[in-house]
């Protein structure tokens, strides 16, 4: 006889294997879950799926302190969240289990229709296959739920000492052999590797850089300083900052790639392939790109060497014009296969600027969490108004009738850079000796370029601090103060003025709605020499 309801009074033993089996009923749904999101692709996993959702819909103030409080291991502080959360609840569904066997692995197959729903309604999602790996592993889950919960019944229901030993044994064969059996389908499946990602990274490795018909200038001599603790000039792949949304890195496979270019003002719309796009005139440029998530004194800056195709000449030829020639767009809005939305003001987009659908970058093509295969790169504009990753289509409207995806948010719809400088060196809190101690960083302004950088010691006056050559506007200048450091706590303060002749404003404000400004200061404690 099959029993739904416990023989008798669970004891403490009943509730500590119920809880460890709903652990790990929920640990083989999410096993079996990436498996099945492997075939289908990584991001229709229910934990991604899952915190994509909430990534959408948490408060922008929310979203900025976890930024400023784990940096780039925000999506991971994120997935370890719901993975905490769910460690809980598996926990209370299997003590549920144990007084009503039915009702807790029905419960399981709610979170998996949980899964399957935020899978679905992902807007990257295309189809209904995104959710079978929340559906089959919640499948997988109930069923082994309700199988370790049967055997506790089965305990309960034998007299003996010896049968109930018996039975806890079975109880734990059966939960150690199946959660051993989605641990190693899990690791087969990761060595192995999924199709999607398979394809995407084969793709990758098999592309060609073309040669730019307009390569970027030279980098003058003294534009990288001899200062150690510096950042250097060109920022390494792999210490460019990444600021996204994106729980799992899209991994886009290049030889099916299309972008596509239509709306408001398009004379003929355009469905342009990564071979067409690279055929057409090469441009390469040094840009220094920012993210307006970047407090003052930030991380989230970083210069590096791209190419690509030019934006604009792509716009022209599809026959759009900008505002001031008459065109009746004044919104570029950028689509990346992930769902993100970037809006973009036409106007600068066109107004000469070196604005880039990019494949590449510092010589290689562009990394999967930058993008690749082709992202945009506006210099002069903060990355959420136009650095759109993984981009698939560009469509021409107007800013009253469509808000990108961070503007309902908060941000503003419009963010030009504004001018920062860094003290690189020496660090916060750092102890030199007295003596002369190298004070260094760097500042931009993209697109206007900085003419001029000044160093406070305490309240002391400004001194005019050395400028690296520029290679430039669009790019960060280093600059160095040799300061003659006397034993004592000291604040350093540094402060940039533009191409314009506009110095940055001392107050700090946040960075909503529009980007942070302020001066940036380090206080130090130099010791006797």
């Amino acid at each position: 006889m099959t029993l739904s309801k416990p023989p008798s009074e669970p004891t403490r033993t009943d509730r500590l294997l119920a809880a460890v089996g709903g652990l790990l009923a929920a640990y083989v749904s999410l096993a079996v879950a990436d498996l099945a999101a492997f075939w289908v692709r990584p991001e229709a996993s229910p934990v991604p799926a899952v915190g994509g959702a909430v990534v959408d819909r948490t408060p922008a103030a929310v979203k900025e302190w976890a930024i400023r409080t784990f940096g780039e291991s925000d999506k991971a502080v994120l997935q370890l969240g719901i993975l905490i959360i769910l460690g809980l609840l598996a926990v209370g569904i299997g003590l549920l289990a144990l007084r009503h066997r039915l009702l807790g692995s029905a419960a399981v197959g709610a979170f998996g229709l949980l899964g399957a729903l935020a899978a679905v309604t992902r807007p990257d999602s295309d189809s209904a296959l995104d959710a079978v790996p929340s559906l089959v592993g919640a499948c997988a889950g109930a069923v082994l739920l309700y199988a370790l919960i049967g055997l506790l019944f089965a305990r309960r229901a034998r007299s003996g000492s010896g049968a109930a030993r018996a039975d806890r044994r079975n109880f734990l064969v059966v939960a150690a052999s199946a959660g051993l059996a989605a641990t190693g389908a899990a690791a087969v499946a990761r060595a192995v590797g999924s199709p999607v990602e398979g394809n995407a990274a084969a793709s990758r490795a098999a592309l060609r850089l073309p040669r730019p018909a307009s390569p970027a200038p030279a980098v003058p001599a003294g534009a990288q300083l001899r200062v150690p603790g510096i950042s250097p000039f060109l920022t390494p792949n792999r210490d460019f900052y990444r600021v996204d949304t994106a729980l799992v890195v899209p991994r886009v496979d290049a030889d099916g790639w299309r972008l596509r270019l239509h709306g408001s003002g398009v004379r003929e719309e355009l469905t342009l392939t990564l071979p067409e796009l690279m055929t057409r005139r090469i441009v390469e440029r040094d840009i220094t790109l920012a993210c307006v998530s970047n407090e003052v004194g930030g991380p989230y800056v970083g210069n590096a060497r791209w190419l690509g195709v030019s934006l604009a000449e792509l716009l022209r030829e599809a026959g759009v014009r900008p505002p001031s020639e008459g065109g009746p767009a004044d919104q570029l809005v950028a689509r990346s296969v992930d769902g993100m939305t970037i809006g973009t003001p036409v106007e600068q987009v066109m107004d000469g600027r070196d604005a880039l659908l990019a494949f590449g970058m510092n010589g290689e093509p562009l990394p999967f969490t930058h993008g690749f295969p082709v992202r945009m790169v506006v210099p002069g504009l903060y990355g959420y108004v136009s650095a759109c990753k993984w981009i698939e289509s560009i469509e021409l409207t107007t800013f009253a009738a469509y808000d990108a995806y961070w503007v309902p948010r908060g941000w503003a719809a419009q963010a030009p850079v504004k001018t920062q400088s860094r003290i690189d060196t020496p660090r916060s809190f750092a102890r030199p000796a007295a003596g002369t101690v190298m004070v260094a960083g760097v500042a931009w302004a993209q697109h206007r370029g900085i003419r001029r950088v000044e160093v406070r010691i305490d309240e002391g006056p400004w001194q005019e601090a050395r400028l690296a050559a520029e290679d430039s506007s669009d790019t960060w200048r280093q600059w160095l103060y040799p300061w003659t450091a006397t034993p004592g706590r000291h604040t350093l303060t540094v402060r940039a003025t533009d191409g314009t002749g506009a110095t940055q404003p001392e107050e700090r404000t946040d960075t909503m709605p529009d980007g942070a400004q302020g001066w940036h200061s380090v206080v130090v404690t130099v010791g006797e020499g």
